[in-house]
């Protein structure tokens, strides 16, 4: 078994139940943005993650941390991420809470687009790349996950679930090599 069904076969139980909490309360907005935060917070600070993955650290020491992070979240969620704790599961944290941003997503009839760039887009461009996807997809509304790669030399790369549509001048450049051999 991958790493990637093993964590997703964790993390999937965990977000589940995170989802079936916050409905029942009418919070999975909030708890949406609740997990937003951890999730930046955790993926800029890669020390962080590895202290919470560490399994030499205590769990008092751990939820500490949480607590510390988390202060001004809902209590509900800070409970949810002392449960990871308690259950030996906080080193799956990223993927239970990204897992649970895909339900939110599903939920809310959102689809996240993810768009590699060369350089910065500005927000019309922004725009024009959800109303394609929009189009594409029917959805209700996209969500833009985009990521700066200098190596596209130009253009952008759109992945969308399993489509993925390559109008960067790197893609150009490869499909006029394969047309020329």
């Amino acid at each position: 078994m991958s790493a990637t069904t093993v964590s997703l076969e964790v993390s999937d139980p965990y977000a589940q139940a995170l989802m079936s909490l916050a409905q029942d309360q009418n919070l999975e907005d909030q708890f949406g943005e609740d997990a937003q935060a951890v999730l930046e917070l955790l993926l800029a600070s890669e020390e962080l993650e590895q202290f919470l993955k560490n399994p030499l650290m205590s769990e008092d020491a751990k939820k500490g941390v949480l607590e510390e992070i988390s202060s001004d979240l809902n209590p509900l969620f800070k409970n949810f991420l002392k449960l990871l704790v308690d259950k030996g599961r906080v080193g799956f944290i990223v993927p239970v809470l990204q897992r649970y941003q895909e339900l939110l997503r599903q939920l809310r009839g959102i689809v996240l687009a993810e768009v590699a760039s060369a350089i910065d887009l500005s927000e019309s461009q922004q725009d024009q790349i959800r109303q394609k996807v929009v189009a594409m997809t029917g959805a209700e509304r996209v969500d833009l996950a985009v990521s700066i790669e200098p190596n596209l030399l130009g253009g952008v790369i759109i992945k969308v679930g399993s489509q993925v549509v390559d109008a960067s001048l790197r893609g150009q450049l490869r499909r006029l090599s394969m047309q020329l051999t």
